[in-house]
């Protein structure tokens, strides 16, 4: 490991001498100290990446040094040094907290191999913690878009109960609304972010696969149950699990599912033995839940249990206002995606957005983004780049649809509809393949199809 520092805190001058001289041969640099309080001083200036501390120093025990170096930084790699015999001490200290011990007189090639495996845990950490500030960055709720006085609103709650000790939150929303970004914000930005987040769809798994999945199985507790299984809840013990669309989950697994909330206790399948775990619990659905406990297809105990703190998302019709803010967050995701550079939407897509209801809310809204941006060759995305739905409420389109396109008694040749629409476009735009698309809300590999099937890209002028 490049530029590693050790920390030796030992009142043995020359253990201290000794260590310095093969340790620095290794490549690392080493600073020394002789007592308790001096060697603190220098844990608190270096920053050592692994501190050797001597259980018995002159001035303080080594055993306050690593309790005070913990306080300090929990993840800090301290391996303790101990006399001969002294085993009991040295557990003791592993229970604090430190990494490993030796004992004197000690062989220092194995320690050597020691601070290597220690070194190794230093660098997987800090993945760990860098992939951990990477996921809390991208699943933030700073990265949830939204100005509407009503999502303004609901983010502020999201991120007081993130910070609280709550253990069980309800998200309510139609489908699209965004509820698991939601629960990822509260887990990342949450005491537990350190911790797993386990997320389930209720609605993709069977119900006899859900259980073994949510709570694990023992070895021979079925037929395919050849080895113990961990389940999701043991996994994320003291982290968040998520059970997304918890409405269809059946009534049998409810049961366990209210036992594990009330008690933080479980089986395995086939197990006799209780678990203790430590969980948030983040459960979402897309149903009416009352409507639901009505017709008993949702315990109503469950239910009450899940919504301690209930937060419902808003539709995306109801926060109309959040929608230019959306599509540009979209359009920049996807121009990074498709190595693009459209500029944003235009004034008539603008109104085209605003106008229409988004039954698929923000995935909806997200998917257009997406196709449009796939077919888009200009800077800005045009209505006619848009799916047909989204442009009902479109004045030209309203005028397309109010206009009568009567049928002659004898019948019509709809090819010669198509032909001669296709040549009015062509001659409307000076024969820009482009221009003509979007008027007949055609790609311009469909409208050169066309062209070349009635025989216009002979008779271009």
């Amino acid at each position: 490991m490049e530029n590693a520092k050790i920390l030796v805190i030992d009142d043995e001058k020359l253990l201290r001498w000794s260590l310095q001289q093969n340790l620095s041969k290794e490549g690392y640099t080493v600073v020394t100290a002789e007592k308790g309080a001096t060697g603190l001083e220098l844990f608190f200036e270096e920053q050592p990446d692994i501190t050797l501390l001597d259980i018995h120093l002159p001035d303080i025990s080594g055993i306050t040094v690593l309790e005070s170096i913990k306080k300090e930084n929990k993840n800090a790699i301290v391996i303790m040094i101990t006399a001969f015999g002294d085993i009991q001490t040295a557990v003791k200290t592993i229970k604090l907290g430190a990494y490993d011990f030796v004992e004197k007189p000690f062989n220092m090639d194995k320690l050597k191999i020691l601070i290597g495996k220690a070194f190794e845990t230093v660098a997987l950490r800090k993945e760990v913690s860098q992939f951990r500030s990477q996921f809390s960055k991208k699943y933030g709720f700073s990265n949830i878009i939204g100005r509407s006085e009503e999502m303004v609103k609901i983010l502020e709650l999201a991120r007081k109960v993130a910070l609280s000790d709550a253990t069980t939150i309800f998200l309510q929303g139609e489908s699209g609304t965004g509820k698991d970004l939601i629960a990822k914000a509260i887990h990342y930005e949450s005491r537990r972010a350190d911790k797993p987040f386990m997320d389930i769809n209720c609605t993709a798994l069977p119900e006899t696969l859900i259980e073994s999945e949510l709570f694990g199985y023992e070895k021979g507790a079925f037929t395919d149950a050849k080895n113990m299984k961990k389940g999701l809840f043991e996994l994320a013990d003291k982290g968040t699990i998520f059970l997304d669309e918890i409405g269809d989950m059946k009534l049998t697994t409810q049961a366990k599912l209210l036992k594990v909330i009330e008690s933080k206790t479980f089986k395995r399948i086939g197990g006799v033995k209780d678990i203790v775990v430590d969980l948030r619990i983040i459960a979402s659905t897309n149903k009416n839940i009352t409507e639901e406990v009505k017709k008993e297809n949702f315990r109503e105990d469950l239910y009450y249990r899940l919504k301690v703190i209930p937060i419902t998302l808003p539709p995306l019709r109801s926060k109309r206002e959040d929608i230019p803010l959306l599509a540009k967050f979209f359009i920049d995701e996807f121009n990074s995606e498709f190595k693009k550079n459209i500029r944003g939407i235009s004034k008539e897509t603008e109104k085209a957005f605003i106008n229409y209801n988004w039954p698929g809310n923000i995935r909806e809204l997200r998917n257009v983004i997406e196709r449009s941006m796939i077919l888009e060759s200009e800077d800005y995305i045009c209505p006619e780049d848009l799916p047909i739905e989204l442009l009902k409420n479109d004045e030209q389109v309203k005028d397309l649809m109010d206009t009568q396109i009567r049928i002659p008694a004898g019948g019509l040749n709809i090819e010669q509809v198509e032909k001669e629409l296709i040549k009015q476009a062509l001659d409307q735009t000076k024969w820009n393949q482009t221009k003509a698309a979007r008027l007949l809300s055609l790609t311009r590999d469909a409208l050169r199809y066309r062209m070349q099937k009635f025989g216009f890209l002979q008779e271009k002028p």
